[in-house]
């Protein structure tokens, strides 16, 4: 028996075989071809650059419906890749002017454009080094006639077990034979953290070395509570292991009584509990794990993957129809947050050195009014419908909100002259994810109708961690003193000023943060759909008494760790 500790990135135990997932390595053989033979050989390049768009495509759209937009974004990147126009003229004119076989031209193009971006400096550019890799070999897999491993063959659920893992990898285990993943490196948010939580499998991330450690066949046992990997467990671990497996299956299931009770605590203290969602197809999943409406409602997926920005027309009916299939219950639409990781090629969005602190969010909207109108008067038009609400990401202070606002004023003035309905008391919030939002809490509550916390981008931001960066995912703490400070602040300014608040980050639907942000006063939980019971569950074990007093005692602990092995024992005290 061998124990290794990494990164617990996704709750749950599961016990299985080990499968390992090696490098691909493709043995592409050079070979001399005739001046006639070229068109051929482009033609078959045409090809896979056109079968691998197909894959990736429609793999987006699985992955959009089944696990949601955001896992789905992870693919923009992909198709960028393949329409590098600079790649694929460099693959023709070597292939040209070489004359030799094209899969052989195309894996010396990959080698030298990842060689380029390994030695570039700036780590958000290093990240785009797995995009090129992924896509480049699933190009060079359709080239050679390669095929991929088939979960589904599998007989039985399996542990699988790697360096890292690609997005296209993990989208592949949707739904088939894989029990667990384990992976050397990653951190909390990586790409493979994120998609484990969605596909609602155990996973530990991080676990250094364990790829050279495993063979296929040996029996692991994941622990994503802890982050423990154990290799070849004796029979005494097995089954405390097993007892451990069941008694979480049996509290899954205490959680599904509840997704469709009202969270209401013992002491009688009403809460909402909402959906984050990209796309109007998610609007089942929502009603289905029982849902209050709509939390967050990101729009940057109507401008993915086309060339041309979406209508006003377009934009409206999307909104109509979720305000219209969750009413009476609130639909709170974000606008447009295009920038940092999310690029758009019909929009001329300069190439930056941080790209997460630059021209991204309200700041690009405000630069581009004739984008901004065209989505607000959408947004109030779809208005008359149902109950939207409306806020603005990443304002950074109140001048952003009234020039937002101001803009908003002219669209109604305007869908007003043209005798066009909207709700003219429609709410307008802002997203607090920039510590001078949160430091400056009192000053927007007064104009602000309502506050909903963006915990992803405030705890990389307050703390200075890139989330994206494995070497310092480690710092990136939720439950970070710096972040309960803030996080209280910022409720305590909302309440003093009469207006809600709703937190839509992942913080929100962490078990163990629930029992805090409670006793800090937070209103709504606005969470991925599959969290909603075990959320609503949560709610209604506890009192909010119990909890203020909970989060007093947090408040005074020093280190995040200290407060996250006090949350998680008050936890387990709750929920057993």
């Amino acid at each position: 028996m061998f124990k290794l500790k990494g990164i617990a990135a996704a709750s749950g135990i599961s016990i299985g075989p080990a499968y390992k997932i090696g490098k691909e390595e493709f043995v592409v053989v050079k070979y001399a071809i005739r001046e006639e033979e070229i068109p051929v050989q482009i033609q078959l390049f045409e090809e896979a650059l056109i079968k691998t768009r197909r894959e990736i495509i429609g793999l987006q759209k699985r992955i959009s419906v089944d696990m949601g937009q955001d896992e789905a974004q992870i693919f923009d990147a992909h198709l960028l890749v393949l329409e590098d126009r600079m790649l694929i003229e460099e693959v023709i004119s070597r292939l040209k002017k070489g004359q030799l076989n094209v899969a052989y031209i195309f894996s010396e193009v990959l080698k030298r454009y990842i060689q380029v971006f390994s030695n570039i400096e700036d780590e958000y550019l290093k990240e785009r080094i797995s995009d090129i890799n992924d896509v480049g070999r699933r190009i060079l897999r359709n080239l050679l006639g390669k095929g991929r491993t088939n979960f589904q063959d599998f007989k039985e659920k399996v542990v699988i077990v790697a360096h890292d893992l690609s997005p296209s990898d993990t989208a592949a285990m949707h739904k088939q034979n894989v029990c667990a993943f384990v992976t050397d490196i990653g951190g909390k948010t990586s790409h493979t953290a994120i998609m484990a939580k969605s596909l609602e499998i155990p996973a530990v991330v991080g676990v250094g070395g364990l790829s050279n450690t495993v063979k296929t066949g040996d029996l692991l046992i994941v622990d994503g509570v802890t982050g423990a990997v154990i290799i070849n467990p004796d029979q005494a671990t097995l089954e405390e292991y097993r007892e451990e497996e069941k008694k979480l299956k049996g509290i899954v299931e205490r959680f599904l009584v509840s997704k469709d009770l009202p969270p209401v605590t013992l002491d009688k203290k009403t809460l909402q509990v909402l959906a984050n969602i990209e796309l109007p197809e998610e609007v089942p999943a929502v009603k289905l794990h029982g849902g209050q409406g709509i939390g967050l409602y990101r729009t940057e997926f109507l401008y993915m993957n086309r060339k041309d920005p979406p209508t006003e027309e377009q934009q409206y009916q999307a909104y109509k129809y979720v305000a219209e299939e969750l009413a009476p219950h609130p639909v709170v639409i974000r606008t447009l947050d295009l920038g940092g990781d999310k690029f758009l090629s019909q929009f001329e969005v300069p190439t930056e050195i941080e790209p997460f602190l630059g021209w991204r969010a309200i700041r690009f909207c405000l630069a581009r009014p004739d984008v901004f109108k065209m989505q607000l008067r959408a947004i109030l038009r779809a208005s008359a419908h149902g109950k939207l609400k409306l806020m603005y990401p990443m304002i950074s202070g109140v001048e952003e909100l009234r020039q937002a606002n101001k803009i908003l004023e002219e669209c109604k003035a305007e869908l007003k002259k043209q005798k066009i309905s909207f709700n003219k008391d429609l709410e307008v919030g802002v997203m607090i994810e920039v510590p001078s939002a949160a430091l400056t809490a009192d000053i927007l509550a007064q104009e602000a109708v309502f506050f909903s916390i963006g915990t992803n981008d405030l705890i990389q931001y307050s703390l200075a961690v890139d989330r994206a960066n494995e070497k310092v995912a480690y710092l990136y703490e939720p439950t970070h003193p710096a972040i309960l400070r803030m996080i209280k602040n910022i409720i305590d300014h909302a309440h003093k000023a009469g207006i809600k608040v709703a937190m839509c980050g992942e913080m929100a639907g962490e078990p163990m943060l629930v029992l805090i942000l409670l006793g800090l006063g937070l209103d709504e939980f606005s969470v991925p759909p599959f969290l909603i019971p075990e959320t609503k569950f949560i709610i209604r074990s506890v009192k909010i008494s119990a909890m203020e007093k909970l989060a007093l005692e947090a408040l005074k602990l020093t280190t995040a760790k200290e407060v996250e092995d006090f949350c998680q024992k008050k936890l387990v005290e709750i929920i057993g």
